[in-house]
C-alpha cells in the first residue's frame, strides 16, 4: 500500500535514510511525505502499528526487481535424462550407456534408467532386473538409487540421483 490507500490511524515511521521518526497519524506521515517529495509505503502491514517508510516508490520497486531477478539466476533447474535400454544389451554397449549417465549425473541432472521389454521378452521380466541393478552398481560412486526398479506397463525404470 502507498500514499492514500493507508488507512491506519497511526503508523510506525521510518525516514528516508532509515532514522527512526516514531509513531504518529497517518496524516502527519503522509505530510512528511509529500514535503520530501517521496512516497510513503506500508512495509510491514502485520506490525502493531504497521511500520511505513518513506522512499521513492519506482525505486523501491526497481529494486525488488532486480533482487528476484539475481535469486532467479543463482536458482538451478534439474532436469531428467533418459537412458534406454533393452534386456539382450551387450556389456560394452552398456558400458557406454553407463558413460552417458555418468556425465548427465556429474552435471546435477537426474538419470531415469528405462528397459523395454518387446515382444516375448515380457516372459522374463524377473531376469532382466539384474541389468539395472549393475546399471547402478556401476554409478556407486557417484549415483544413488532415488527410485527403485519398478515395471510400469512394458518398462521397468529407475530413478539415479547425485550424491551429496
Amino acid at each position: 500500500m502507498i500514499n492514500g490507500q493507508i488507512r491506519d490511524r497511526e503508523v510506525r515511521l521510518i525516514g528516508e535514510n532509515g532514522e527512526q521518526l516514531g509513531i504518529m497519524s497517518s496524516k502527519e506521515a503522509m505530510r512528511l511525505a509529500q514535503e520530501a517529495e517521496l512516497d510513503l509505503v506500508k512495509v510491514a502491514p502485520k506490525a502493531q502499528p504497521p511500520v511505513c517508510k518513506i522512499i521513492d516508490y519506482g525505486k523501491y520497486r526497481y529494486e525488488l526487481a532486480r533482487k528476484e531477478k539475481e535469486a532467479k539466476k543463482k536458482q538451478k533447474t534439474v532436469e531428467i535424462k533418459e537412458v534406454r535400454l533393452s534386456p539382450n544389451i551387450d556389456t560394452n554397449d552398456l558400458n557406454t550407456k553407463v558413460n552417458n549417465a555418468r556425465k548427465f549425473v556429474s552435471k546435477g541432472n537426474k538419470v531415469k534408467v528405462t528397459l523395454r521389454f518387446r515382444g516375448r521378452e515380457m516372459a522374463h521380466v524377473q531376469q532382466s532386473k539384474h541389468i539395472l541393478d549393475d546399471f547402478a552398481l556401476k554409478l556407486a560412486d557417484i549415483a544413488t538409487v532415488e527410485k527403485q526398479p519398478k515395471l510400469e506397463g512394458r518398462n521397468m525404470s529407475m530413478v539415479l540421483t547425485e550424491k551429496r
